[in-house]
């Protein structure tokens, strides 16, 4: 198996990436790791480490499609980017996979025009993991890919969600429900009340409208959104957890009782903030385009970069994409 990884791309690359990559390539020694990027900058990063594995390759990509450029445009202007040439070698089945976590908007963008959509898929969508405080976490779609989704697409979605979940956990008929502001079916616009229509007639596993507070509660097992509500519920979320962080350290430092307690409570501490580590988590798929393509943070870190490239691996070995074409035929012949 072989896994492109977007060395340009993220806040902290290509030292981030570089790193994680490293990591990967250590932990999975069967799986090929590709490293494409300015040349000599990934070659200067690689240098620094002790660790020379063979199972981690280097492509040149001269140019970088930086994080604030439009999307649609930067992918026709900078052909010979990380994003581009990396995306190529997939189309082309020269690569397994795609990782970056460069312009989200850009890979998006390039991903759907590069490698077009599944068989009846309309819209690609960003999937992530939520924490919850039941065994498994919940699976968000869409978190920022389609910010104007009609009721099919959040139906294809759901769909797609589905096929995934059953692939990775395990897990058949996850629980589906549909972010609202409130419960009821008769609430939300107009697009919103058609989509719960079509979501309660498909054979999914549909259990009606969820609040926003039932996210983390692990009320469903999937949570289907457009990109817009998507990716400011999951901002809002980052910005809670680091909130919250920071207020129980400024209390525990202003308190010396405190302070002999976190002696007692640092193991639990430090599961706590595992539970609320994006980065345990790594990446998020693109579902729906024609082939594997994961989607990282911009702040990815060494070991976001690491945990993207299992779940990489882990979509590729699941041979979720078949699954997701057949869900998304079955639900079109629901429809009909």
């Amino acid at each position: 198996m072989k896994i492109v990884v977007d060395a340009m791309g993220g806040d902290y690359a290509p030292k981030a990436v570089v790193e994680g990559a490293l990591s990967a390539a250590k932990e999975y020694p069967k799986q090929q790791i590709v490293l494409i990027g300015i040349e000599e900058r990934v070659r200067e990063e690689l240098k620094k480490s002790k660790f020379h594995p063979d199972n981690i390759e280097v492509i040149n990509a001269p140019e970088v499609i930086l994080m604030d450029e439009p999307a649609a445009l930067s992918i026709r202007k900078k052909r010979d980017s990380s994003i581009i040439r990396g995306l190529n070698l997939l189309k082309n089945n020269q690569a397994d996979a795609f990782f970056s976590a460069g312009n989200t908007g850009a890979v998006v963008c390039a991903a759907t025009l590069g490698l077009g959509m599944l068989s009846g898929v309309e819209r690609p969508g960003i999937a992530i993991m939520a924490p919850t405080l039941k065994k498994d976490p919940t699976l968000i779609i869409d978190v920022g890919a389609n910010i104007d989704a009609k009721p099919l697409h959040l139906l294809q979605y759901a769909a797609m969600a589905e096929a995934y979940y059953e692939h990775i956990f395990r897990l058949p008929r996850p629980s589906i429900g549909l972010l609202n502001i409130g419960e009821e079916e008769v609430k939300g616009t107009n697009s919103l009340k058609e989509t719960h229509q079509l979501l309660a007639g498909s054979p999914l596993n549909f259990i009606g409208n969820i609040e926003g507070k039932d996210i983390f509660k692990g009320k469903a097992e999937i949570v289907i959104c457009d990109g817009f509500v998507g990716n400011v519920a999951l901002k809002v979320s980052e910005g809670v957890a680091e909130a919250c962080g920071e207020l129980l350290k400024r209390e525990i430092m202003n308190s010396v009782m405190a302070k002999i307690g976190l002696f007692f409570i640092y193991n639990s501490l430090k599961r706590f903030k595992k539970n609320l580590d994006y980065s345990e988590y790594g990446g998020a798929p693109l579902l729906g385009v024609n082939g594997v393509v994961i989607i990282g943070h911009g702040r990815s870190s060494a070991k976001a970069v690491k945990n993207a490239i299992r779940v990489a691996i882990q979509e590729v070995e699941s041979g979720v994409n078949q699954s997701i074409i057949e869900k998304v035929k079955n639900i079109a012949g629901q429809k009909k």
